[in-house]
């Protein structure tokens, strides 16, 4: 199984930013899609945003327009830009991704080791 590696995580004041950072490890996979969730403690695991291998995003409504999925190919990394950070916004961030081989066909649908976004209020 190939782990996603996460970065960007901490703590800031409400009005504040964030950009958290995801990318397989080595260089053997690419990714196609991929997207970010939260789960905060005594709620559900939810979708923030997804970004496909050509580029098109999706937002969940409560981060919507705030928010900014977007990936560098060249680098192989999806980041999520958060501005405007709210105390509901705190919460474990996940990455999710399919990678695949850049030769061959295998792939593996894959997660980060999740990061802490806390925002004081």
């Amino acid at each position: 199984q190939v782990q996603l590696v996460e970065s960007g995580g901490g703590l800031v004041q409400a009005g504040g930013s964030l950009r958290l950072s995801c990318a397989p490890p080595g260089t053997m996979f690419r990714i196609d899609d991929g997207g970010w969730y939260r789960q905060a403690p005594g709620k559900q695991r939810e979708l923030v945003a997804a970004i496909t291998s050509g580029g098109s995003t999706n937002y969940a409504d409560s981060v919507q327009g705030r928010f900014t999925i977007s990936r560098d190919n060249a680098k192989n990394t999806v980041y999520l830009q958060m501005s405007d950070l709210k105390p509901e916004d705190t919460a474990v961030y996940y990455c999710n991704a399919v990678l695949r081989l850049r030769v061959g066909s295998f792939s593996s649908d894959s997660w980060g080791q999740g990061t802490q976004v806390t925002v004081s209020s």
